[in-house]
């Protein structure tokens, strides 16, 4: 989704405006979710950008998405440009800790709760 939505339109509260805008991208990340992940995929992951236009967007994590378009509104601009492409997500397991380490933490934490 590539879309510059504007922050005024008249006749309509700006409050009422910045939440359709949110409303329409939680819909989107919601029904690309929802979609078929492939084959040697284990979820969808996206390629998010928001600016005040195309070309200034910088990339934010899809977390940051909504606190972007709401510091773009903070700001007092007319129009925030949004671009959110889905891509093939493959979980990477958490590398595995020694278990002698392990132990050893563990003993130590005895130790010190018996003082």
């Amino acid at each position: 989704m590539k879309k510059t939505y504007p922050l005024t339109v008249e006749g309509k509260h700006p409050d009422r405006v910045l939440e359709a805008i949110k409303h329409d991208i939680r819909k989107y990340f919601k029904r690309e979710r929802s979609r078929p992940v492939p084959a040697g995929a284990d979820f969808w992951d996206f390629d998010c950008k928001v600016g005040l236009s195309a070309e200034t967007a910088a990339s934010v994590r899809v977390g940051a998405v909504i606190e972007a378009v709401d510091a773009a509104a903070q700001s007092g601009a007319l129009a925030v440009h949004v671009e959110i492409l889905s891509k093939h997500g493959v979980r990477v397991p958490a590398p595995a800790k020694p278990e002698a380490k392990a132990a050893d933490a563990a003993d130590e934490a005895a130790e010190d709760n018996a003082d």
